[in-house]
């Protein structure tokens, strides 16, 4: 009898556990649903229109069958698609034609609001205001990665911490880098004459991707840690993992479990990372101490600011805690972006031969041995031209993504506290934009 009433007694207690968490949940995701409603309906009265959204996903499921229908039709006869935004995001691409430059949309809990209208995108990108800030969802899901430095902090804290940084990446300071850029592409080079020579001197297959990354990777290894570079090499390739891992957690709109589950794995990586950082950043400082003349890498300048600065605006984080978080952003914000770029141009150049010829003149003209220096660089034009070129037809980030944490206006627009801004310029909007600085340019596509 008392077996039995035990049995009877947990399962009541189970049945009440599991009633309140399905209460609690439908409390929560109903709350959040009116609140997500609410701002949808601030926007509409202000004349902005949107899909309709369904409960509990909104949008969600409409975005898929968008994106499964495109990638049925889509024509992969075109090498090259310059608005490649447009193949990345067909749903924004399909909502734009019905609902125009403006519109807003729901994933879930969350409200957007896409905005590709050419003089909102000006004023959003000469918005000098700390009520625009990263979005909380996606800087949650990559805090491994970034921790909390400039790229994922937002208010007096940003500043702050920009305040620290910006210096040591004036024009001036940059310059006195080429010479570690050039070490660590002048290997790569040789690489690529010996693999066409193994051919016979005609052609090889080469796989450039992984190769500008790595030679990218290697530059900001060299810069950050100086002598200690190889080291630096082995802190970002556990990056990379961590970042490849995030990112085929499909953080992007907020969906995924790993508020819930965190990842073992990535947690592990994170605290290798971190504990490789500071003992890199500490044995470089006490090298430089011993020698009393070594040349301070880029980390132990950016420690030496943060130092100088503890207590007055780094909050409840250690100038420690600081230099290992902006480690990551560096290499974050340095490592992909400049590969993606350096991959566009060499198949643009590919596309394009005639300014293959008109590079290799300027270069043999102007830089001495060909290998260019901090003076000649800026006398590079054609160079930059290309370089400036392939950014308007394939930017590194293809969006910008911002959260109001105030309400906020832009131009006509009240954009309420909480809506997500996304900001997905096509190529008429990116040409438009940039129009005065590429002004003296040729279109290569």
């Amino acid at each position: 009898m008392e077996l039995l009433d035990l049995v009877v007694i947990s399962k009541a207690l189970f049945s009440v556990a599991l009633a309140s968490a399905v209460c609690y949940v439908f409390h929560y995701y109903t709350r959040s649903w009116l609140r997500s409603q609410r701002l949808r309906k601030k926007l509409c009265m202000q004349g902005i229109k949107g899909p309709p959204p369904g409960f509990v996903y909104g949008n969600v499921a409409e975005m898929q069958q968008i994106q499964l229908k495109a990638k049925k039709t889509r024509n992969h006869s075109e090498i090259v698609a310059h608005d490649y935004t447009s193949t990345l995001f067909p749903y924004l691409d399909h909502w734009r034609k019905e609902y125009g430059s403006i519109y807003t949309y729901s994933t879930g809990l969350r409200q957007h609001l896409y905005v590709n209208d050419l003089e909102i995108v000006k004023e959003m990108n000469q918005l000098n205001t700390l009520q625009l800030g990263k979005d909380a969802y996606m800087t949650k899901a990559l805090q491994p990665m970034l921790g909390n430095g400039v790229i994922r902090s937002n208010g007096q804290f940003w500043a702050h911490q920009r305040k620290i940084i910006a210096p040591e990446f004036f024009m001036d300071k940059v310059k006195g880098m080429v010479g570690l850029m050039v070490e660590s592409t002048v290997p790569l080079l040789k690489k690529w004459e010996a693999m066409i020579d193994a051919g016979g001197g005609l052609a090889a297959e080469i796989n450039v991707d992984e190769d500008l990354r790595s030679v990218s990777a290697d530059v900001i290894a060299r810069a950050c840690f100086g002598s200690s570079y190889v080291k630096g090499k082995q802190i970002f390739s556990k990056l990379r993992t961590i970042q490849t891992t995030i990112t085929k957690q499909g953080f992007l709109f907020g969906l995924n479990g790993s508020r819930f589950f965190p990842n073992k794995k990535v947690s592990n990586l994170e605290r290798e990372v971190e504990l490789l950082i500071w003992e890199t950043v500490k044995r470089r400082q006490q090298e430089c101490v011993d020698k009393s003349s070594g040349q301070k890498d880029l980390m132990q300048l950016i420690l030496e600011s943060a130092v100088n600065e503890a207590g007055v605006g780094l909050g409840k984080g250690s100038p420690q805690k600081f230099i290992v978080d902006n480690c990551k952003n560096i290499y974050f914000a340095g490592h992909e972006t400049t590969a993606i770029t350096a991959s566009w141009c060499l198949m643009l150049l590919a596309l394009y031969p005639e300014w293959q010829s008109r590079i290799q003149a300027e270069v043999a003209q102007v830089c001495n041995n060909g290998l260019p220096d901090a003076d000649s660089i800026s006398r590079l034009k054609t160079v930059t031209m290309v370089i400036q070129e392939a950014m308007r037809l394939y930017p590194a980030a293809a969006f910008v993504s911002r959260e109001a944490l105030e309400d906020t206006r832009i131009g006509n627009i009240l954009v309420p506290k909480g809506v997500h801004q996304w900001r997905l310029q096509s190529l008429q909007i990116r040409t438009r934009l940039y129009s005065v600085r590429f002004r003296h340019s040729v279109v290569l596509g």
